[in-house]
């Protein structure tokens, strides 16, 4: 796993943390975390992004094949995201991936900014479903996710 690339998460500074999915990943060297909108300013902090694919509602359906590129996840409510999006300009240049349809979120939310309600994942659950199809280890991922066990539940055998 050494030659991984890392899972870079940015994050909306008005992300909630205290219901956000991804709490305990922080620290963890499979992934680092950039805080928008500063990484805006800041881009050249960022590693190099040229083996990336970006984690979306719309693109190629993520696969095996994607196993040597690193993931991005931009995590905030579905309105912020959008505008995350259009604004992170490093990104408009990486392939998009999306995950696979059929997967049902166990996050009790309601979904009114999200373009696509019934493909709306928690963030730690498409992080889960994506590090799975790129073969990457994902055993500890949903430790901390309250609803880990409704979520494989409602996806027993989609992996």
């Amino acid at each position: 796993m050494d030659s991984t690339l890392p899972t870079c998460i940015i994050r909306h500074r008005r992300e909630n943390l205290k219901k956000c999915s991804l709490r305990g990943l922080e620290g963890k060297k499979d992934f680092v975390f950039f805080l928008y909108p500063d990484c805006v300013q800041t881009a050249t902090l960022l590693p190099d992004l040229s083996r990336y694919v970006v984690l979306d509602l719309e693109g190629e359906e993520l696969s095996t094949k994607d196993s040597d590129c690193g993931l991005v996840l931009i995590d905030a409510t579905w309105r912020l995201a959008g505008k995350m999006t259009k604004e992170l300009h490093f990104l408009h240049h990486l392939p998009k991936r999306a995950i696979p349809q059929g997967f049902q979120t166990a996050y009790p939310r309601r979904q009114l900014d999200c373009k696509n309600p019934e493909a709306g994942l928690a963030s730690i659950e498409a992080l889960y479903i994506a590090h799975t199809i790129v073969r990457r280890d994902c055993s500890l991922l949903l430790d901390n996710y309250y609803w880990k066990n409704e979520f494989l539940q409602k996806n027993n055998g989609k992996l």
